[in-house]
């Protein structure tokens, strides 16, 4: 498994639509094999950052199965709009140090 970490800085005045984007682009996650869930979080310190983690069986599930095929057009689709505001996008493997629940 891999985790993938997509930090996000959205301007103020799109920041309205960014959820609700991201709502309608996970159905598209919920229904890919490859993707095992995923988390948007915002910043309380600073409301223009957002974090999206999203775990994957594998990065060739990510980067080859998921985005080449059927469910990838619909993700992207809604979450075009907002990848230029993307500030980093990482795939990281877990370590053995996590939590017990």
């Amino acid at each position: 498994m891999i985790v993938e970490y997509i930090r996000y800085r959205v301007p103020a005045e799109r920041q309205a639509e960014f959820v609700p984007a991201y709502a309608r682009a996970a159905r598209a996650l919920d229904a890919a094999p490859e993707c095992l869930g995923y988390e948007l979080s915002r910043c309380v310190e600073d409301p223009a950052a957002y974090v999206l983690r999203i775990r994957w069986a594998s990065a060739e599930d990510h980067l080859r199965r998921f985005r080449t095929g059927p469910h990838f057009p619909a993700f992207f689709r809604e979450i075009r709009p907002y990848v230029n505001d993307i500030e980093e996008m990482r795939h990281y493997t877990p370590t053995e140090v996590t939590s017990a629940s």
